[in-house]
């Protein structure tokens, strides 16, 4: 008889482990939304709302074996999760995958999909009409976004404000380097090393005055919060001896596991294991997952398993619209025609189709 796992949460690890395993073991996905969001296509969709059409994913066609049932778990146990609604779900195993908020353009605010185009389609209204646009934090998200807009709409006066001295300073100088040679040049301005001191909201877009630390002002049709990401881990507060950090992250064993139960873990931007809170990660943990899971249901004990590793330093592909950028890949930083080829033309859209067992 095979095990049994559950997966809450279908964003990227979720999606991917439940597609990769539903022929070994008995797979059971609880995700609270009907459509899938290709978040790397969203930073373009705001200045390209028609890309919305393809990179909202709806999660019908995912598994053949496995199970997607629509909903949201209110607690998490040894033995499985029970639903908001009520409904119980239990499992041998049970895989934590409640992913990351981030601003209300690049990730949806609520389970309502239309709600989330109309947000889109809204910004990109509001774009048109803004002649200043005002980015505040540059971290992978703002600086994508001051490219993005840069390249639809050049005669926009764009304005990237870091509170670092440089961009991308944990990467090699070079990646960090280009990419700012490359905004100016396009006529981006970007102001480092210091912070806003009137952010009126960390998620929402407005327009109004920035209060800069360094004493100066900016003045922006639209601003738009990017400052970063926070893991969604209040499901995992039902855990016992969990140790939660201050962006939200929970603490995670060598085996992934967050808690004194020992085959419940959790992975994704929701687990702090070493790996940054980024998509490329997942493409680590999800064969190691995929690996222990089957060994474990097969009758290894954990403890006869390799732990996990985290990247030392994880790839990065960081478009600047569909034909600049650059990319950091293990040794070495590649400039516009890599990046461009990688990720930049199709933001692997493509990709994302063929999962979900869409049409390309």
């Amino acid at each position: 008889m095979q095990k049994k796992l559950l997966i809450v949460g279908g964003g990227y690890l979720g999606a991917e482990l439940a597609k990769a395993l539903e022929n070994d073991l008995e797979v059971t996905l609880v995700e609270q939304r009907r459509t899938f969001v290709h978040a790397p296509a969203m930073i373009r969709a705001v200045v390209k709302p028609a890309l919305l059409d393809s990179a909202l994913l709806p999660y019908d066609k995912l598994l053949s074996k496995g199970s997607v049932v629509l909903g949201k778990a209110d607690s998490v146990d040894e033995y499985g999760a029970t639903l908001v609604d009520g409904r119980r779900v239990n499992a041998d195993y049970i895989v934590i995958a409640t992913g990351s908020s981030n601003g209300v353009a690049f990730k949806p605010e609520s389970d309502n999909i239309d709600d989330f185009r109309t947000v889109i389609t809204g910004l990109h209204a509001q774009l048109k009409a803004a002649k200043s646009i005002a980015i505040v934090g540059a971290g992978t998200v703002g600086t994508e976004m001051a490219g993005e807009i840069n390249d639809a709409m050049s005669e926009k006066k764009i304005t990237l404000i870091s509170s670092e001295s440089s961009l991308f300073p944990t990467m090699p100088t070079k990646f960090g380097a280009s990419l700012t040679s490359k905004l100016k040049k396009s006529g981006v301005e970007i102001r480092f090393g210091v912070k806003v001191d009137n952010l009126k909201s960390l998620t929402k877009p407005y327009s109004g005055s920035l209060h800069l630390s360094d004493g100066t002002l900016i003045e922006a049709d639209l601003i738009i919060p990017a400052i970063g990401s926070r893991a969604e881990s209040s499901l995992l507060e039902s855990l016992p001896n969990i140790n939660k950090e201050k962006n939200g992250r929970v603490k995670v064993d060598s085996y992934l596991r967050p808690s004194t139960y020992p085959n419940v873990f959790a992975a994704g931007d929701v687990a702090s294991n070493g790996d940054a809170m980024t998509i490329v990660a997942i493409g680590r943990q999800i064969p190691w997952l995929t690996k222990m899971l089957k060994a474990s249901a097969s009758g290894k004990k954990l403890d006869q398993l390799k732990p996990y590793v985290p990247w030392k330093k994880a790839p990065l592909f960081l478009p600047l619209g569909p034909n600049k950028g650059n990319s950091y890949l293990i040794i070495a930083t590649f400039g516009n025609w890599v990046t461009s080829k990688i990720k930049g033309k199709d933001l692997f859209i493509t990709k994302y189709r063929k999962l979900f067992g869409l049409k390309v």
